[in-house]
């Protein structure tokens, strides 16, 4: 395939690539899409060093656009014979100098070809990925033939165990009739003892026999369990973890139920195989029978395993979480919290006969209240397991008696301190007693809601680089993440409230803002210190966190439509709009005010350079109050002639506003809504190019046209950065009582003046019974004012 149409086909975010290159005018991309064949069978790089060669290929060049011309005026495209015109006038200013055309289309190519290798290696990492699920897959397939053959090896085992008691049957129905005959011919006696030890030859052989496939059976069982144990178990809580802090990971149990209880069911037959054997032994035995020697051992070895089974088999399926936390692993003090044990192997008829009791580890001492004692059961579980679901536990700490820090050398703070919650049980079941512990991913306790963001950043960071789950002291020397574990982590954070991740461009700002311009980042590293405790309190967590709950919030819908570019330097934002026309703009989260957003638009100078302007940040202050989007909508700015005016055009790239936003907008309040007839202003930002201070709205009566005062000041992100102020309201207008409304609805002239300059004071009158009638302000308003200083600074 042709390398422009590779490049045309491939996803958005590199089409988006080819679009920036295009920007500049050296080569249009009209010209290299109409030419593309022609341009990729050129030899550029030799005519960029022989003159005569470019000048040929500048002439072939020139005529092939005049064809494209000539097509154009066939076709009556008027737009496209223009620009054609237009770029062969461009071109005529190589005709001194070739050999710089011919390397400008060179480097175009070149840099093509950047973005098909960054596509080619995008797509061999997803093919590796790919490859590596099936991998998983074909492990899983692998283990489900190992368990039908462990299956199949059991029931063999039943058919050779009847064979040998029918065997066994056999010769003890010939010996005890041969015992009650008296046989007097000494010949015949030896001739039936020669017979009697032929059997008992056949019998040892059949005992021989059959414990050699038991032991089989065992080496089968033993690796299995290996398989389950240390692998495929420590896979699903490693996922678990991960999970745990927001990775899209599959943490269900069915798949190891199945398994684990397909193993356990083998064992207790194979213990009922050995019971058969000991049964056997008591009715006939010999010397150097196979079954005295080798049966305790074997009865050990399957004890253990079952046993080894049991023990790993009871987990913590759902981890320890308050309803209303930022995640899991974090509870407060006289909270209640929830937390489910399951065990994976499911025998219907221990269903209510095992109880599972919480503890706490002793590192700290607190005392669990509630039901603490709870039996497992299947109807818990959606899905028919063995689960104890604690639902209103909650945790009190102990302040005498051994309270206080059980390990006192070590120094953390409350939101480094682990904690370890354990559950206990015994499986008791055809003469099997095994006690059984489970035990939580270690939690962090608190006891003030403020300490909840800083508990959070130690969940996410044990999780991310510990696999050891006991290790309760991780933080007295905690290690540093490598930048790709770390750029993960902050993806998930947002995949998982949001269900959009952070592309590779968005993560790059983040790793330039840690450690600083670099061109790789992936041996960088970051420490517990500079991701939670540098900066006190504007640590970096805080500030990406501050992000992440405002997104969350108010922002979800925009974000998860990618209209907001959101992680992007100063520096990048100014260097993407100085190439995009005018009113191109894009949003970006503000990098020194923790939860802040705004956005920047390109404006043309007198001279005509493009110049970035920006707004001092929204916050959740903001936001709570007008949604960002009829923000983005209802912007304007006063020109001279204080004539509002909306600079923000294009959603960066080139999406028009309202096509990128549209669906957003409220819609219009009806011309019959109660409201309208009362307030016939919009409520919008609005910026004023010739004023220095910013202003709002003061508490009066605006009807009589009062002036403004100054609002109380935000932190900006930069000199030139700006606050926009709320479009003072309109006088009120003669209202006139309506015949048909209901007296309860009548609001007199005083309440609606009030409602005009204090509308929260009205939020449970009957003035505004429906949101869903407030009025949409009018802009006419705005012109019954005299003039008002509410401007701001631009750069």
């Amino acid at each position: 395939m042709a390398q422009w149409d590779r490049l045309t086909d491939l996803p958005d975010v590199y089409t988006q690539q080819l679009h920036e290159l295009y920007d500049r005018d050296a080569l249009p991309m009209d010209v290299r899409h109409y030419l593309s064949v022609w341009i990729e069978k050129q030899e550029w790089q030799r005519a960029a060093r022989d003159h005569d060669l470019a000048m040929a290929l500048f002439q072939v060049l020139l005529e092939n656009l005049d064809i494209q011309h000539s097509r154009f005026v066939q076709e009556e495209s008027f737009l496209m014979q223009h620009n054609i015109r237009r770029y062969k006038q461009n071109f005529q200013r190589y005709l001194d100098d070739p050999c710089a055309l011919a390397n400008t289309i060179l480097w175009f190519l070149g840099k093509e070809k950047e973005i098909l290798q960054s596509a080619d290696l995008v797509e061999q990492v997803e093919f590796l990925h790919v490859a590596q699920e099936a991998m998983e897959t074909s492990s899983q397939q692998d283990l489900e033939r190992k368990m039908a053959g462990l299956r199949n090896e059991v029931q063999c085992m039943e058919h050779t165990m009847f064979c040998l008691e029918e065997q066994q049957d056999e010769f003890d129905f010939k010996y005890q009739t041969y015992k009650m005959e008296a046989v007097v011919d000494e010949a015949v006696e030896k001739e039936q003892i020669h017979v009697f030890q032929l059997l008992i030859n056949r019998l040892n052989e059949c005992r021989k026999s059959t414990l050699s496939d038991l032991n089989k059976l065992l080496d089968r069982t033993d690796d299995l369990i290996d398989i389950l144990v240390k692998k495929e178990l420590v896979e699903w809580q490693r996922r678990q973890q991960k999970a745990c802090i927001g990775a899209p990971d599959n943490v269900l149990l069915d798949q190891l139920e199945k398994w684990f209880t397909c193993v356990a069911v083998c064992l207790f037959q194979v213990r009922e195989f050995l019971g058969k054997l000991e049964e056997l032994v008591e009715k006939v035995t010999y010397d150097n029978d196979p079954v005295k020697d080798q049966k305790p051992t074997m009865q050990k070895r399957a004890d253990t395993l079952l046993k080894d089974l049991l023990k790993s088999s009871f987990v913590v399926e759902t981890q320890p979480s308050m309803p209303q936390g930022k995640g899991p692993l974090v509870l407060r003090t006289n909270v209640q919290f929830s937390v489910k044990t399951r065990l994976l192997i499911k025998f219907p008829e221990m269903n209510h006969s095992m109880k599972v009791n919480v503890s706490m580890d002793r590192y700290r001492r607190f005392n669990v209240l509630g039901t603490k004692s709870k039996a497992l059961n299947m109807a818990e579980s959606q899905n028919g397991g063995m689960v104890a679901d604690f639902r209103h536990l909650t945790l009190k700490e102990q302040k005498s008696g051994g309270g206080g820090k059980g390990v006192s050398d070590i120094s953390l703070s409350v939101t480094e301190e682990l904690h370890i919650i354990y559950f206990d049980t015994v499986f008791e079941m055809k003469g099997v007693s095994v006690e059984l512990q489970a035990s939580s991913i270690p939690v962090v306790i608190i006891s003030n809601s403020s300490q909840q963001q800083s508990a959070w950043a130690s969940v996410l960071w044990f999780n991310l680089l510990s696999v050891d789950t006991t290790d309760v002291v991780f933080f007295t020397n905690s290690p540093a993440a490598t930048w790709p574990q770390f750029g993960e982590m902050l993806s998930w954070q947002f995949l998982s409230a949001t269900k959009r991740g952070l592309s590779e461009d968005q993560l790059e700002m983040m790793a330039h803002r840690l450690f600083g311009k670099q061109q790789k980042y992936d041996t960088c590293k970051v420490a517990w210190s500079k991701f939670s405790k540098e900066n006190t309190p504007d640590t970096f967590w805080v500030w990406f966190d501050g992000i992440l709950v405002l997104v969350k919030t108010y922002l979800e819908d925009l974000w998860r439509d990618g209209l907001i570019m959101g992680f992007v330097s100063k520096g990048k934002e100014k260097s993407l709009l100085k190439k995009k026309q005018r009113g191109t703009f894009l949003l970006r989260f503000s990098e020194s005010v923790i939860g802040g957003i705004t956005f920047s638009w390109v404006e043309m100078t007198i001279t005509g350079e493009p110049e970035v302007k920006k707004v001092r940040p929204f916050t959740k202050v903001d936001l709570c109050q007008i949604p960002f989007h009829e923000i983005i909508r209802d912007y304007q700015i006063l020109e001279a002639e204080n004539i509002p005016e909306s600079p923000l055009l294009y959603l960066y790239p080139s999406t028009p506003k309202d096509e990128a936003f549209g669906k957003y907008y409220s819609k219009k309040s009806g011309s019959n809504s109660l409201y309208i007839q009362y307030i016939k202003t919009k409520l919008m930002f609005v910026s004023k190019e010739d004023t220095l201070e910013a202003k709002s709205p003061m508490s009066s009566d605006m009807a009589q046209g009062e002036g403004l005062e100054p609002m109380n000041a935000l932190c900006g992100e930069a000199a030139g950065e700006s606050w926009l102020s709320l479009l003072p309201p309109s006088p009120l207008e003669t209202y006139h009582t309506d015949p048909m409304l209901s007296d309860s609805f009548v609001a007199t002239e005083d309440e609606l003046l009030t409602f005009i300059n204090n509308p929260h004071i009205f939020v449970d009158s009957d003035i505004l019974q429906d949101e869903a009638g407030l009025p949409d302000f009018a802009l006419t308003g705005f012109n019954c004012l005299p003039p008002q200083s509410c401007g701001s600074i631009f750069q």
